[in-house]
């Protein structure tokens, strides 16, 4: 069993192409001997984005703070905010960003342990 604090962690900077004032936490992984999933937090600075891009398995989303728009792979964008969950299909493109000009946009994100 394992308990963390979000404050605790570390944040690495997201290195991607495309990706702007954008930061990762991993409070669970496979190092945590967790069996199925990885849990990343990204904090997405104010008018940042995460990159742009797809791959070949689900993203599972909840929004803890903030407000932002998922954008989609026509370049769509919904607006997604605190307390909302948001589902990212296998190969959907897609990207967050921030919308606020002065406060964070902070996402967990659930994926396969063996994607971290």
């Amino acid at each position: 069993m394992k308990i963390t604090r979000l404050q605790d962690l570390e944040k690495i900077t997201v290195t991607m192409d495309d990706a702007k004032n954008a930061f990762k936490q991993v409070p669970i992984s496979a190092k945590d001997g967790s069996p199925n999933f990885s849990f990343r937090v990204f904090t997405v600075g104010p008018e940042g984005h995460t990159p742009y891009h797809s791959h070949d398995f689900e993203h599972l989303n909840y929004v803890i703070s903030g407000q932002g728009v998922l954008v989609d792979g026509n370049g769509g964008t919904r607006g997604i905010n605190a307390g909302e969950f948001a589902l990212v299909l296998p190969g959907e493109k897609h990207q967050y960003r921030n919308t606020s000009a002065t406060d964070p946009f902070v996402i967990i994100c659930a994926v396969p342990k063996a994607y971290e």
